[in-house]
């Protein structure tokens, strides 16, 4: 952690952990009964921003709300809880009572513990006269469980668009939980990225909070905002969530000492980190990994013997800055051999040597079928055409729409081994570089430490992405070619993709999906252009993705737009993990 001390350390710890309560089970007279001749009953209050659950463990999950003071008083509030096995509250497991108050934003935060494995429970929070409205919740299995069930989203910018990904999601039978890859917030000022449709779409940002993000009430505030939204609050009253950030939770690009978007004269960057962590813990049902650390957020979930989930930080704790081509262009044009040396690195890190030492413990130890790393950036090799990649860098003055089929004409023929190929036009096709250096291909090393793990010790790897707002799927294989697993990739709920990038029109856009395909070995699948979400279900016999996009966040009316929407698998076992096939 360099540029971060010690005391920023345990500063960090103690905002995370402050706010946690413990339940173990009834407690007896809860103090929100307070009759109506208490004083403190005349205050007026709402839980405005929902209630919500996660962090599943076989005996213990987190549940959250926060209960908005309406009054203009800043005195701390006591806020109840009660935990039951059926949904009208008749058999009562758990209750307490806890305060809250402007040092954790009127957050609460409580570890509901004591619980039975696989079971299904409901919860509520009340304060005074207010009761919240219901959640669902469900704690892990021990064993014995023949499907895991997973809604994977990321990428929910408010100004963007609708919420209409979370709304669909919340209708899905059987979740075991909701896993959230990152990019929950943005950090942008009005004006900033994908907030020109906001004024129309009646989604602006408020007049305190419309500039950019950089202290904690902003990060606060921003979280407030997107709380309000109907669809997230009943995704989150549904199933339980997982969680990890991204980079936009804190600035575009993170990484562990600073940021593409924080900028000269912005402050000091580790401070501005501190706040938006300590925002993203009072606000999300995350447990701290443990009871002295407060910015660790990597953890794994053990469903059974049938999953074993290990969510990862790319972004935060161990991420050495990006590289940038610019940096290896001079004189003599691109300096290949710098370039090679510097992404192929073994010092060059993005997970940390602490997490990557986890990491590799976790899977060697774990006896279940699937291994599934839920993280943020693509790790799936995406080598383009070097020509294609500068097409993409300025799409404003290329013409896509030629040379895309173009080199995919020449890769075709380079693969029927066609003798009249010259040397230029196989250049074209094979001379490939890295399409994001900010994913796992700027960090080439790591990742074929993580793949030849899994290829030594025969474990069914299956990576989970968000990030690119794309829905992609990727066959994982290491340097030497050998087939490890695969990637599934979620659509964005709201932020704009490669359709907006790229340019180009609505009638252009399937061959453009289907040329990158084509071009790029390991990818079996794209789509460029629509916002949506990824059903991702898991039994002893296969992994099944099943991506799931709307018709328009541009409106308040949608559909599910069942024409484009996709399932491939994959198959346990070294014979099958070449395989992404289509069902």
């Amino acid at each position: 952690m360099a540029g971060f001390t010690r005391r920023d350390f345990l500063r960090a710890s103690a905002l995370a952990l402050g706010g946690v309560v413990v339940s173990t089970g009834l407690q007896g007279c809860l103090s929100s009964s307070s009759s109506s001749s208490d004083p403190a009953v005349a205050r007026q209050l709402a839980f405005a921003h929902g209630v919500a659950s996660g962090d599943p463990l076989a005996d213990r999950i987190m549940i959250w709300t926060r209960v908005t003071p309406m009054d203009g008083s800043s005195a701390d509030i006591e806020v109840s809880w009660e935990v039951a096995s059926d949904a009208a509250f008749t058999d009562l497991l758990h209750d307490g009572t806890a305060s809250t108050g402007e040092a954790r934003d009127y957050t609460l935060k409580v570890d509901v513990q004591n619980l039975t494995p696989g079971q299904t429970y409901y919860y509520r929070f009340k304060a005074l006269d207010k009761t919240s409205v219901a959640g669902t919740m469900k704690t892990l299995p021990s064993a014995g469980i023949e499907q895991v069930r997973f809604a994977v989203l990321s990428c929910s910018n408010f100004p963007a668009g609708y919420f209409h990904a979370y709304a669909q999601a919340a209708q899905e039978a059987q979740l075991d939980a909701v896993l959230h890859l990152g990019d929950y917030i943005y950090e942008y000022e009005t004006g900033g990225y994908a907030t020109e449709d906001a004024a129309a779409l009646g989604r602006s940002l408020p007049s305190d909070n419309a500039g950019e993000l950089f202290t904690l009430t902003d990060y606060r505030k921003r979280y407030a905002l997107y709380r309000t939204d109907a669809d997230l609050q009943t995704l989150h009253a549904a199933a339980p969530f997982i969680a990890v950030w991204d980079d936009h939770e804190v600035a575009n690009d993170t990484w562990k000492d600073g940021a593409e978007n924080h900028n000269e004269g912005e402050g000091d960057f580790n401070e501005r980190k501190l706040a938006a962590l300590q925002a993203y813990f009072e606000w999300l049902p995350v447990r701290p990994a443990s009871e002295d650390d407060g910015l660790t957020i990597y953890r794994s979930f053990d469903f059974g013997d049938l999953v074993s989930l290990h969510m990862l930080d790319t972004r935060i704790i161990g991420r050495d800055e990006q590289l940038n081509y610019v940096n290896y262009y001079g004189p003599t044009g691109f300096d290949a051999a710098a370039f090679t040396a510097d992404v192929s690195s073994s010092t060059r890190t993005l997970l940390g040597q602490e997490q990557m030492n986890w990491l590799q413990s976790q899977i060697a130890v774990s006896t279940a079928t699937w291994q599934v790393l839920g993280q943020q950036v693509l790790m799936g090799r995406m080598l383009l055409p070097a020509e294609m990649l500068t097409a993409l860098s300025d799409p404003a003055n290329s013409n896509l729409t030629t040379t895309l089929p173009e080199l995919v004409t020449l890769k075709l023929r380079v693969q029927a081994g066609d003798p009249t190929l010259t040397p230029a036009e196989i250049a074209r096709v094979q001379t490939v570089i890295p399409y994001n250096l900010d994913a796992w291909d700027g960090y080439a090393y790591e990742r074929e430490v993580i793949l030849g793990l899994a290829r030594s010790l025969d474990k069914n790897l299956v990576v989970l992405a968000g990030d690119t707002h794309n829905a992609w799927a990727n066959n994982l294989s290491t340097l030497a070619g050998d087939a490890v697993g695969v990637e599934f990739a979620t659509a964005g709920v709201t932020s704009p993709g490669l359709e907006s990038y790229l340019g180009l029109p609505a009638e252009a856009i399937p061959g453009a999906e289907q040329a990158i395909t084509a071009l790029v070995d390991d990818l079996q699948y794209l789509n460029a252009s629509q916002r949506g979400y990824l059903l991702v279900t898991f039994t002893a016999d296969e992994a099944r993705a099943d991506w799931r996009f709307v018709s328009t966040v541009k409106a308040r009316e949608y559909v599910v737009d069942n024409a484009r929407s996709k399932t491939l698998r994959t198959l346990p076992g070294s014979a099958n993990r070449t395989l992404v096939t289509q069902v």
